[in-house]
């Protein structure tokens, strides 16, 4: 039997020796990203071969669309955001945002009102 055609087990870890077998078959740019390893968690029973199909139909798909931050990465979620919008600002504006931004009560979430703060000269 082809080691390809082995299927994902249902305890799957991201190990060194899976980091190993995937940088084989799919080459040194390979990494564990977060949609693979969920990809990999909630495919058990599936083959390696359909595992590489994944991976590289992820990568596609986040050439094609703007992938979806998971919430514990609010911050990520809200930098991306500002920068969607504000494409002259910079990144020492945009933390300066998210700063005040968190200080607040309610969601984290970008808003343009958020720019405010950019013209507070004591902060």
């Amino acid at each position: 039997m082809n080691v390809l055609d082995t299927v994902i087990e249902s305890n799957f870890v991201c190990s060194e020796k899976h980091r190993a077998f995937y940088k084989e078959h799919i080459g040194k740019s390979f990494s564990f990203n977060v949609l693979f390893q969920k990809w990999l968690k909630n495919n058990a029973g599936k083959t390696y071969r359909e595992s590489i199909d994944a991976y590289y139909q992820i990568l596609e798909d986040k050439k094609k669309n703007k992938t979806t931050i998971d919430r514990q990465f609010e911050y990520n979620t809200y930098i991306r955001d500002f920068f969607t919008d504000n494409k002259d600002k910079n990144l020492e504006q945009a933390i300066k945002c998210w700063k005040y931004k968190k200080s607040l009560k309610g969601h984290n979430k970008y808003e343009r009102e958020d720019l405010k703060i950019l013209d507070c000269q004591s902060l």
